[in-house]
């Protein structure tokens, strides 16, 4: 279930739920205080936009530096995601992830190297992935094993 697709979604489910709009805003806050809602996003369906090319790019980045290069890299205004996974070696040496999103393949491989100069990663080993077919986008769910 997601929230309405409105201006204000908060007022959208008061009006369904007969609570007002500040109560519902107020029960969301509560359920994340108490952990019981973790996070709420966004799934942005980017073909949909004009966005046809997406990279994932991985990196194999010194384990004391990886934090902050990702920190660095979240930030370019073109890396939707940045995060980082264990390595899986001996086959997969990287450990560092991060998706670009472009409107094609030169434009996706331009942000990266303006990354990779802007940040001085010609050293870092990477990979790019191409997605060739775009794959269902969902939040989050959990399952209970009660």
């Amino acid at each position: 279930m997601g929230l309405p697709i409105a201006p204000r979604p908060y007022k959208a489910l008061a009006e369904k739920s007969g609570l007002t709009e500040q109560q519902v805003m107020d029960a969301v806050q509560a359920w994340q205080g108490t952990g019981m809602i973790k996070r709420i996003g966004l799934v942005v369906r980017h073909r949909t936009l004009g966005y046809t090319a997406n990279a994932m790019v991985v990196w194999d980045v010194p384990d004391q530096q990886v934090s902050e290069l990702g920190r660095r890299l979240a930030a370019a205004p073109f890396v939707t995601l940045c995060y980082q996974r264990p390595r899986r070696l001996p086959d997969w040496p990287y450990n560092l992830f991060c998706m670009i999103h472009g409107t094609g393949r030169e434009r996706v491989l331009q942000q990266l190297d303006s990354l990779v100069s802007a940040h001085s990663l010609d050293a870092i080993p990477r990979a790019v992935l191409f997605s060739p077919r775009a794959y269902l986008q969902r939040g989050g769910r959990y399952v209970s094993n009660d």
